[in-house]
């Protein structure tokens, strides 16, 4: 009897252990609520000016692949602690864009997401539509505020946030860490051996190559449903010349990474041709003679996002590279070089022959930036696919995060750590060193990095503007002000003064959200300070494991944070470091303060509310005004038909392109739509196989050369993996006659044509 209770009682004990077990097991699975989500904020791609390069001829001229936000929440419970982090693929967040979304997510959600627990971030692409930032420095090129860039930014953060927090379900998320190799250098070593022997003899290379990823996995089905990952390289392997809407490097590695992860997930049918022998080509060939181009048609306001070959549905992978303390680092890794030349550029003032503008960095794919463009994308994407592949440490433990709004043109900085010896941030302001821009793209002829004088003319011309104030030249030394933009309020401010910093919590991973670029050693500097102060003041709950990351160009932007010492020498990241020698104590003594009540569990003051400029923006970049055909031809109607090849059939990097009449891409951005399809005939149906977000195709607007109608060119650079098969090339567009006037949708193709 004992023998079958004790048998009875095993039992029992093994069936409540395994139930306990399988229990813990979904509760570790289900350690957060966990969503993704993703939405198009391509914007203008026709006139409007580029951020990054202040390159007044940059303007838009089509697109090289599609902008998207991409967004994670993770939050403790339904009701529980959370937060969002968005990464765009744009220059840099903006501080009026942050607002305005904040407002749109408060009608929605209420308090649910605020300023404190939101991380807006740019990826730092130099070929995103400008005009979106409220400050006047940042919008001059674009001739002041883009209504339409700023509207596609706002709308894209607020639907993919929403897309996020319905997507929230329990899930997991792993960590994973290592080394990108050879996908940045140092830009400004110079500077960087500026900084103390021993603190340079701490670390291997003079640039962060470390990738930290997150890998999300949802907890019922088991499948991932996105990673995001951080890693500073610029987004300039794109030139200053190029005028094809792109995310450059991180935007090419999101989009790789995200086709990979769909790709791995299909039926190896879907890559496979049922077509292999001579005799198969030869009658595709005869087949695509007697199709021909379509004429322009009308369609409707939506007819392209069924032409979409990725629909938005919400259940898409989100897979976002984020940027971090990028300020000297380049993804033209060969170095820098003389046009005239060919030489090596002088190493302390990156120029030639005192000219800056002969001195040019080299990326990799040199002289082919879009081919730069993907090799530094690959690079990241495969180390990605590594990290995420791997990613086996799960995060766990509590969701937290610290906001604070600073003014940071006269802070106090301790020197000594007692308070006894302090000095003060600086209002804003830019040095000659700016000016000369950096090897990634030469600024104003005159300027080499690395000036500590101006010459009297530049000075007569900046006094015509705002002549600084004493107290402004002395604070700022040893950079001269060639610009004193924190003192320039006309007709608006030109600078921001006040600024969010924020710390974001996620278990034993610790997010910096910084509203600008961080030099390599300065945000080994801050990433080391904030680590020390919570270990020292939490109680055990940080230790050495506690990893920190930097999220660069968040929630607002403030240009560059370069170390006292790098300050000195006065390149380009000095010479646009804005408060001063002393901006990077500055920041690190206000991340302490944050880091300190985040492992104490105190709440901290929200400090002075940034302005709100929206009601005094400047826009003097002119709307299209409305649009015509010539003569006898309708939108949509082809203008140069397929190239065809004279062996009849292209082959694989051929690049088949037609050019349509087309008009303005302004009049609507076809959102989460395309204006460029690659269509495949099966059977007796064309299939889209590719638009304007993959990486082979392009979509190129201009106007023609004597009657200035609208020209739209849709170009093909067949891949690899590409059928073989008959194909044609589909445009879509909308027009206006008039300003006033409702918009036309019309569609045409070209004919078609054979890929063997």
């Amino acid at each position: 009897m004992g023998s079958k209770i004790n048998r009875h009682l095993f039992f029992l004990s093994l069936i409540i252990a395994l139930v306990f077990g399988f229990a813990l097991i979904r509760s570790a699975d289900g350690q957060y609520l966990v969503g993704v989500g993703s939405y198009d904020m391509t914007g203008p791609a026709a006139g409007i000016n580029m951020m990054g390069y202040a390159n007044l001829f940059q303007n838009t001229a089509g697109i090289h692949f599609r902008l998207r936000a991409r967004t994670f929440i993770v939050a403790e419970s339904s009701n529980g602690t959370r937060f969002a982090f968005v990464n765009l693929d744009a220059g840099m967040a903006s501080q009026l864009v942050t607002i305005k979304v904040l407002e749109k997510l408060k009608t929605r959600f209420g308090n649910l997401y605020t300023e404190e627990n939101i991380a807006i971030s740019g990826i730092h692409t130099h070929a995103g539509p400008g005009g979106y930032l409220q400050y006047l420095i940042y919008s001059i090129t674009s001739l002041g505020f883009v209504q339409q860039s700023f509207d596609a930014i706002v709308i894209a953060i607020v639907q993919s946030i929403v897309q996020a927090h319905n997507n929230l379900n329990p899930g997991s998320i792993f960590i994973r860490k290592g080394d990108v190799e050879n996908a940045g250098i140092n830009r400004s070593p110079s500077a960087y051996l500026l900084n103390p022997a021993e603190e340079r003899a701490r670390y291997p290379e003079n640039v962060d190559k470390e990738m930290t990823l997150l890998k999300f996995v949802d907890a019922a089905s088991g499948k991932s449903i996105g990673a995001f990952n951080w890693y500073a390289t610029h987004g300039t392997s794109m030139s200053r010349d190029n005028l094809l809407i792109s995310g450059d490097n991180k935007g090419a590695a999101a989009r790789f990474f995200e086709d990979w992860f769909s790709s791995k997930n299909e039926s190896s049918s879907t890559t496979t041709s049922k077509f292999s022998t001579s005799s198969d080509i030869g009658k595709l060939m005869e087949k695509s003679k007697t199709i021909k181009a379509t004429g322009g048609q009308q369609c409707g306001k939506t007819t392209s996002q069924g032409f979409k070959v990725r629909k938005n549905d919400g259940s898409l992978f989100v897979g976002a590279f984020c940027q971090s303390n990028v300020g000297d680092v380049t993804p033209n890794v060969l170095g820098a070089f003389c046009i005239d030349s060919g030489k090596p550029c002088d190493f302390n003032h990156s120029s030639c022959h005192g000219d800056d503008q002969l001195c040019i960095g080299r990326g990799p794919g040199y002289p082919d930036e879009i081919l730069s463009t993907e090799i530094i994308g690959e690079r990241q994407f495969q180390k990605a696919v590594d990290l995420f592949n791997s990613a086996t440490d799960q995060l766990s433990g509590k969701i937290d995060y610290r906001h604070v709004y600073i003014n940071f043109t006269n802070i106090e900085v301790g020197l000594d750590g007692t308070g006894n010896n302090t000095i003060k941030t600086c209002p804003a302001a830019l040095g000659p060193g700016f000016a000369a821009g950096t090897t990634d793209g030469p600024g104003v002829f005159g300027f080499q990095q690395g000036d500590t004088e101006i010459n009297k003319l530049w000075k007569q011309l900046r006094d015509v503007l705002k002549k600084p104030s004493q107290y402004q030249e002395e604070c700022q030394k040893p950079k001269a002000v060639l610009l004193s933009s924190g003192e320039m309020f006309e007709p608006y401010a030109w600078a921001p003064a006040v600024l969010p910093i924020q710390i974001l919590r996620l278990g034993k991973l610790i997010i910096l959200s910084v509203p600008g670029e961080f030099t390599t050693m300065a945000g080994r500097r801050l990433r080391e300070a904030v680590k020390d102060t919570l270990i020292n003041n939490g109680n055990g709950e940080f230790d050495n494991d506690t990893h920190i990351v930097i999220a660069g160009l968040t929630n607002a932007y403030s240009q560059y944070i370069a170390t006292f010492e790098e300050y000195a020498h006065q390149r380009y990241e000095a010479a646009s470091t804005l408060y001063g020698p002393h901006t990077l104590p500055a920041y690190i003594q206000e991340f302490k303060k944050l880091a300190q009540a985040m492992a104490k569990g105190e709440k901290t003051t929200k400090g002075p509310s940034p302005p709100d400029l929206s009601s005094v923006q400047l826009s003097l970049s002119l709307n299209p005004t409305g649009d015509s055909p010539p003569a006898g031809k309708k939108f949509g109607d082809i203008k140069e038909d397929i190239n065809q090849p004279k062996d009849g059939s292209f082959n694989k990097g051929d690049r088949p392109s037609a050019t349509f009449w087309s008009a303005n891409p302004r009049y609507d951005l076809l959102t989460e739509g395309t204006y460029a399809v690659v269509e495949k005939l099966q059977g007796k149906r064309w299939i889209p196989v590719y638009d304007d977000d993959d990486f082979s195709l392009y979509f190129k607007w201009s106007l023609e050369n004597t009657s200035f109608h609208g020209l739209a060119t849709v170009e093909w650079e067949v891949p690899t993996e590409a059928i073989p098969g008959v194909y044609r090339l589909r445009h879509f567009g909308s027009s206006k006659k008039t300003v006033n006037s409702t918009n036309h949708y019309f569609t045409g193709a070209s004919s078609a044509f054979t890929v063997s």
